[in-house]
Order: structure tokens, then sequence, then C-alpha cells
């Protein structure tokens, strides 16, 4: 998330490459990456701001990558300079960004549904937030939006977007 503590910009890379065959190993990897919201470097290599809980997650990414037959490290840097480190976090948080997107697209299509329909899909629309938002690092403002949206889907108008009407 964006109010993580992260020492000066210390980003903890993951260098991996797995056998092509069989594929399941490398497919689990992409989806716990992806899951993650690890930013993808290059071919085999991936980064995520440095807190305890990305380390950690890197860490037994290598280990599971080192058990199925590949090669597996850990580092920590930074970037060289803020061009790096700008496109990189503007990449990270476009990708949250669609996915804020499409909940908010969600929400309004719910808008018009009966009360027990908007709660049920604000439960689920909740608990999606609550997984984007694990790997949020830089929130974008759809964000706030979003999370306006689905509060707004039972009844709660202090969360609503600005400019949104509710119809009942």
């Amino acid at each position: 998330m964006g109010d993580r503590q992260r020492a000066d910009d210390e980003w903890v890379l993951l260098f991996y490459r797995l056998p092509r065959v069989p594929s399941t190993p490398r497919s689990a990897v992409w989806r716990t990456l992806k899951r993650l919201g690890a930013a993808q470097l290059g071919d085999g290599l991936v980064a995520l701001p440095n807190d305890p809980r990305t380390r950690e997650a890197l860490e037994w990414i290598a280990e599971d990558v080192l058990d199925h037959g590949g090669e597996a490290s850990v580092w920590l840097g930074r970037p060289a300079d803020r061009a790096g480190l700008k496109t990189i976090t503007a990449r990270m948080s476009a990708a949250v960004g669609a996915e804020y997107d499409d909940i908010l697209a969600e929400a309004a299509a719910a808008s018009g549904a009966d009360l027990t329909t908007r709660r049920r899909i604000a439960t689920r629309l909740s608990r999606e937030l609550r997984q984007i938002s694990d790997r949020d690092f830089f929130p974008p403002p759809q964000r706030e939006w979003a999370e306006r949206a689905v509060a707004g889907l039972v009844g709660d108008d202090s969360r609503r977007p600005p400019g949104a009407t509710m119809r009942r």
C-alpha cells in the first residue's frame, strides 16, 4: 500500500528461471507474482517496494522456484535515477487503476438493483477492493472513487464519488 514504510525507495527484486516443462510451476509463480502486484522488469526479473511482507513473499517464491528445479535469487536495490523509479511506479499505479476502474463499472451497473442485490454485490466488491489494496503500493485516484462507489451501493453517501448519484 502507499502508506507502507520503505527505506529510501529500496526495492526487493526476484530473479528466477524455471524449466519450461512442466509448465504448472511457472504458471503458479506467475499467478502469485501477479497477485502480489510485482512489476515485471524483464524476463524472469520482478520487483516490489521493499517492506517485510514483500521481501518475505519473494523469498518464499524463490524457495518454491528452487524446489521445482529452477534458479532464483532475491536482491535489494534502488533505481539509479528518478526517471526509472517514476516509470515503474506509474506502471504499477496504472495496473491497479484499471482494476479499480472495473470495480467502479460494476458498482455503477449495480446501482439500479434492489437493496438485497446491491448488498450482495457490495460485499463481493469490498472483498475485491481489499485484495487490490494489498498490491496497491502507489494508489491512483480511482482507489478512493471505487471505495466510495461500493459504499454507495448500500447507502453510505459519505463515501460516494463527487458528483455521483444513487438511484433507489
